[in-house]
């Protein structure tokens, strides 16, 4: 039997290491009064990072009710001038996330740029009186994590990890479809991520007008090794560990953000990671396939769990992402972006039979005893059972990124907690970034979820 339903949502409308001590002394000063926002008023959002994530997330915020993009940073010049033809001549920009921080105007800021300047920006932003929408992993290394929650605490600000699975009501379905046990204990996850193209593979365009004069490029290297200007280092920034973190930060996280919100997990305890980079040898130092095995204890909120991931950019012919969750009564397979399905075994747990391989007479016999002690399930002379079957698909125009941008300016004006804040974005980012760890030292990481440390 096949069930399909509509998954409910509610009613919505569619829509920079320079210099510490000056920039310590300009955010001081940059640090307003925390205000509540009332319904009506407007979230005055900016964005630090004007990429292709961070064009992304100001399209999306751009349409939500009563928010505005009102300023924009990034060390290409020629990103500037796209921001002002997108969003208007009156749009603020600038090449010093600094000055952004230093606008009364602004609310909230997106923290889109590379990975290595996540926690130093995101730090920096909270200490100036803003909330802080910080694109997934939260930080670069493990280590840099406790910063990000130290200041979020103490600077009270609303902090939201830019990963938007713990938004989506198909995760929130199958978060509450597991823990009404309808697939029995979840013993194994397999999570997978194909990718089979170039600009799947992050080989982005190089804009031809690149150049010292139009890159802050010191800027852009930060604390980051120094080195002469190279444009592809700043356009691909992802294909090398000195500023990004590779497919584990930039996709495994996605599937950890997942995986714990609907486990209400606080993640793994063994982390073994290998792979290589087999197909797009284009100079990048990280792998273009990984596979990873996670091992999670037991808790309170379920019992032990493996995990498997695949990620691949080498999928010749596939593209997708998804997750099986395997319990001990069913399977609940979940495609990113588009349904999930709950195959259950029989209630009675009819286990089948192997009539055909002996005589027929005592084969039919078989059949005969079978179906007398499971009347309710006829099961055919081949042992073949049905699996009941049930399917939620999302509403049509419903998006995952629209909702989490959505939770993030509703809790900038009820200052109510979100789901991924600081703490759960280490949780999701630490065992990503251990498995790289993992892959280039060929070792088993340990990590303690609880106190988010790598254990000994």
């Amino acid at each position: 039997m096949i069930e399909i339903r509509e998954l409910l949502i509610m009613p919505t409308t569619r829509r920079h290491f320079l210099q510490a001590g000056s920039a310590t002394t300009m955010l001081a000063a940059a640090a307003p009064a925390q205000t509540p926002k009332g319904a009506n008023d407007k979230i005055n959002v900016a964005c630090i990072g004007f990429g292709i994530m961070g064009q992304g997330d100001c399209l999306t915020v751009s349409t939500v009710p009563g928010a505005k993009l009102v300023a924009v940073s990034d060390i290409y010049e020629g990103r500037l001038t796209k921001a002002k033809e997108v969003y208007g001549k009156d749009t603020f920009t600038t090449r010093d996330y600094r000055e952004v921080l230093a606008r009364p105007d602004v609310d909230a800021v997106i923290v889109a740029t590379p990975d290595h300047w996540h926690q130093i920006i995101a730090c920096d932003a909270m200490k100036a009186g803003k909330d802080v929408y910080c694109q997934k992993p939260m930080v670069q290394k493990v280590e840099e994590g406790a910063a990000v929650i130290k200041a979020e605490k103490e600077t009270k600000r609303i902090l939201q990890v830019g990963s938007q699975r713990a938004s989506s009501i198909l995760y929130a379905k199958a978060r509450d479809v597991i823990k009404q046990g309808s697939i029995g204990d979840v013993r194994m996850i397999e999570a997978y991520w194909d990718r089979n193209s170039a600009l799947g593979a992050w080989q982005y365009s190089i804009p031809p007008d690149a150049t010292p004069q139009t890159v802050d490029w010191d800027r852009f290297l930060g604390h980051a090794p120094k080195r002469p200007f190279e444009p592809i280092r700043l356009f691909r920034w992802r294909n090398y560990q000195d500023y990004g973190t590779g497919v584990a930060g930039d996709l495994y996280v996605h599937l950890f953000t997942g995986i714990h919100y609907v486990m209400d997990s606080n993640g793994p305890d063994r982390i073994m990671s290998t792979g290589g980079t087999y197909y797009w040898n284009d100079g990048r130092d990280v792998p273009d396939l990984m596979l990873g095995m996670f091992d999670y204890p037991d808790t309170k909120a379920h019992k032990a769990f493996h995990l498997s991931i695949r990620l691949n950019f080498e999928a010749g012919g596939g593209d997708g992402s998804g997750f099986r969750f395997i319990g001990t009564e069913g399977v609940l397979d979940l495609a990113v972006g588009g349904a999930l399905v709950l195959k259950r075994k029989p209630k009675d747990s009819e286990p089948g039979h192997t009539a055909g391989t002996f005589s027929k007479a005592t084969g039919a016999e078989i059949i005969r005893e079978y179906q007398k002690k499971y009347p309710a399930q006829r099961a055919s002379a081949d042992g073949m059972r049905a699996n009941t079957e049930q399917r939620w698909v999302l509403p049509p125009g419903y998006t995952e990124q629209y909702a989490h941008h959505e939770n993030f300016i509703n809790a900038i004006r009820t200052r109510k907690p979100v789901i991924e804040d600081a703490t759960f974005g280490l949780r999701a980012a630490g065992p990503a970034l251990l498995s790289n760890v993992s892959h280039f030292t060929r070792k088993t990481m340990h990590w303690d979820p609880e106190a988010m440390v790598v254990k000994a």
